[in-house]
């Protein structure tokens, strides 16, 4: 099966580089699948879940958004935030997740309710993240197969 090269980086880090079967990520309009030979694309991504497959194996992380360009063997990600599943600090996130929705509840005057909404939404992909990756491959419900 032909491969990709597949770069994924922040304005701090490269956050992976490496081959790819298949590249999973959170397309503005919708999860996008990409695959070695797709056609060239250049779309902007959302705060979601980005994972990379590669001989069986898959890399989760969480991203902040960004821009993604797509080549017949190459993609190449600039996410605003970009961290691998085992990263994930979850009580951090956990209180990141918190302390957004009590600025949701109380609503204080001044407060930029968008950037809070913004904030809440990166800190439950977080955690949705962390705790399904770093769960053993049969424990995932959402991944079982279906008798059909």
């Amino acid at each position: 099966m032909p491969k990709m090269k597949v770069e994924i980086v922040t304005v701090e880090r490269m956050v992976y580089s490496g081959e790819a079967d298949m590249v999973i990520a959170p397309g503005i309009e919708g999860v996008l699948g990409i695959l070695p030979r797709h056609a060239p694309l250049l779309t902007a991504l959302q705060v979601g879940e980005l994972r990379v497959k590669n001989d069986g194996e898959e890399i989760s992380m969480a991203i902040g958004g960004g821009f993604m360009e797509v080549s017949p063997d190459k993609v190449i990600v600039l996410a605003d935030t970009a961290e691998r599943a085992e990263e994930i600090d979850l009580a951090r996130a956990e209180a990141a997740r918190e302390r957004a929705e009590r600025l949701l509840r109380e609503k204080p005057q001044g407060v930029d309710l968008a950037g809070i909404e913004g904030a809440l939404r990166r800190s439950q992909i977080r955690l949705k993240v962390a705790h399904l990756r770093r769960r053993p491959r049969e424990a995932r419900p959402h991944e079982e197969k279906s008798g059909h």
